[in-house]
């Protein structure tokens, strides 16, 4: 049988740093790719400007807009912003569920608050799982459904 500081140890603090990491990644990531998106799509018509004949700019006008494309490809494929925030709401609601424990707040004032704790925190973890999996399981169809108004 595991002790209530062993499970906080290697079971629920271990889940908070994991998802704390990958939500600041994934923040990071979609940052810098929509900063590097919105500048290089600014950049496009202010070169036009400069463009006439010159070859090495009607080059660099249609790298940046490659750019813009890969980057808003990458953005709807890889959901950066969407990782971001479902990681960074079960990191709080892990964070939340560790200190009402520790600091014995309902429901955690009661004689079998160890398997609440665990019966919640597994349950938090499962149901985001699950819901990792649906979405990456969904078709580009599917997806593309979801996102029509």
């Amino acid at each position: 049988m595991i002790s209530p500081d062993e499970y906080i140890e290697q079971r629920l603090s271990d889940q908070i740093s994991w998802y704390d990491r990958k939500s600041s990644t994934s923040q990071r990531w979609f940052k810098w790719l929509r900063f590097t998106e919105i500048v290089a799509a600014a950049t496009i018509p202010f070169l036009s400007g400069f463009a006439g004949d010159s070859f090495p700019i009607k080059i660099a006008i249609g790298a940046l807009g490659v750019l813009v494309a890969v980057i808003a490809a990458l953005l709807g494929l890889l959901h950066l912003q969407e990782h971001w925030i479902k990681y960074r709401t079960t990191a709080e609601a892990l964070k939340t569920e560790k200190f009402l424990f520790l600091t014995q707040t309902n429901p955690y004032d009661k004689e079998a608050a160890f398997h609440l704790l665990v019966q919640r925190v597994e349950s938090l973890l499962s149901t985001e799982h699950t819901e990792w999996i649906q979405a990456m399981s969904k078709s580009p169809k599917e997806e593309g459904r979801a996102n029509i108004p």
